[in-house]
C-alpha cells in the first residue's frame, strides 16, 4: 500500500472516532497537509506532514505507515510521530491553561453566597 485517502488514515490513526468526524474537520480546515488545506479524498504517503487541531491542542505529526483499517491503539501510534517541536510546544501552553486557570473556580454559589449577591444587587439599584 503506498497511498491512503487522507480521512481513512486519520480514522485508522485513532485521531478521531468515526471517518464522517475525520472528514468534517479536514473541510472544516482543521486538518493541512504540507501546510496545505486538503479534501477527504487528498491521499497521502509515507513522510508527509500533517497538522491537525483536537481542541486546545495543535498537533504535527509525521506519516510513517500507512494504514487503512482501524486496529488496536499501540498498532495505530506506530503509524504516526509527533515532532519533538510540537510536543513541547503542546506541553508548554497547557502548563500555560493550568497556571491560568488555576484561581478560576467553577463552582455555583451556595445558599448564603446567593444572599450576599442579591443583597449586593439590591443595595447598587
Amino acid at each position: 500500500m503506498d497511498k491512503v485517502r487522507i480521512d481513512k488514515w486519520l480514522w485508522a490513526a485513532r485521531f478521531y472516532k468515526t471517518r464522517s468526524l475525520a472528514k468534517q474537520m479536514i473541510e472544516g480546515g482543521k486538518v493541512h497537509l504540507d501546510g496545505q488545506r486538503v479534501k477527504a479524498s487528498k491521499e497521502i504517503t509515507t513522510g508527509a506532514t500533517l497538522t491537525l487541531r483536537q481542541g486546545w491542542d495543535q498537533l504535527e505529526v509525521e506519516v510513517l505507515a500507512l494504514s487503512d483499517q482501524r486496529r488496536g491503539a499501540d498498532i495505530a501510534r506506530d503509524l504516526y510521530r509527533e515532532t519533538e517541536a510540537s510536543r513541547a510546544k503542546r506541553e508548554r501552553e497547557a502548563a500555560e491553561r493550568k497556571v491560568t486557570n488555576a484561581g478560576v473556580r467553577s463552582e455555583r454559589p451556595n445558599k448564603k453566597q446567593r444572599r450576599q449577591i442579591h443583597r449586593f444587587l439590591r443595595e447598587q439599584d
